[in-house]
Formats: structure tokens, sequence, C-alpha cells
């Protein structure tokens, strides 16, 4: 088994750089499966920042060969639970095939004080598609 730890410069950086945003783990028999690290985004709003998390979430699928189709698990972080539908709308529009596992959590706040939503995923690459 491989692993890579990566930080694309396609997507933005880690703000305190002491974490890599991808874990690539190579599976035997070709593909792999891909763990993001939590994201935030800037943004006034909660939809605002949703939709900056996804497409900084797409920008690191994409630098390693997958899309947001090949997200097979999604965790996400909400610092008011009774917004979920608001950020579901979000989501929606994001990934809009066959749903992936999910979990969601309400938490007191995040480690950016502005942040009011973070999101983690795994996906799984196909054996045909590498890195860029």
């Amino acid at each position: 088994m491989r692993i890579t730890l990566d930080n694309p410069a396609a997507a933005p950086q880690p703000a305190n750089g002491y974490y890599s945003q991808v874990a690539r783990v190579e599976l035997a028999g070709g593909g792999a499966l891909l763990y993001l690290s939590g994201q935030v985004a800037d943004g006034v709003g909660l939809a605002e920042q949703s939709r900056g998390v996804f497409e900084t979430i797409d920008a690191l699928l994409k630098a390693h060969g997958a899309t947001l189709a090949d997200v097979i698990n999604i965790r996400t972080y909400l610092t008011d639970i009774t917004r979920l539908p608001e950020y579901g709308a979000v989501r929606a529009r994001y990934l809009t095939g066959t749903p992936p596992t999910s979990m969601t959590f309400e938490v007191s706040r995040l480690f950016r004080p502005e942040a009011l939503i973070e999101i983690e995923v795994v996906a799984a690459v196909p054996a045909a598609r590498g890195p860029e």
C-alpha cells in the first residue's frame, strides 16, 4: 500500500500549513481512496460558505483525478443544526448522483470563529484515473 500526502496547488493552501489536505491511499489492483481534511471557506452566510467549501473540495478532488461524483462519505460540522435545510440545498447542487454515506454534527464552534461549516470527504477514484 502506498500513501501520498498532498496540498495541491490548484486549491487554497492550508491556513496554518500544519496538515495535508489530501491523503491518497493506493489500492491493490488499482484505484485509490482520497481522504480530504476538513474544509472551511470565507463568506458572509452559510450558503456562501457552503458553496466555497464545495468548490475547494472539487478542486482538491480534480487534482487527484476524481470528481464530486466519486465522493463516498461526507462529514459535515455545523455551528447551528437548525440551518441544515439551507446547507442541504447547496449540497444537493454539488452532489447530484446517488448520495454518499453521511454524518452531520452540530458543534459549538470551529477553529475559525467566523466559520459556520466545515466539511470533510472520502472519495473512491477508479483505477483508470490518477492525479493530474
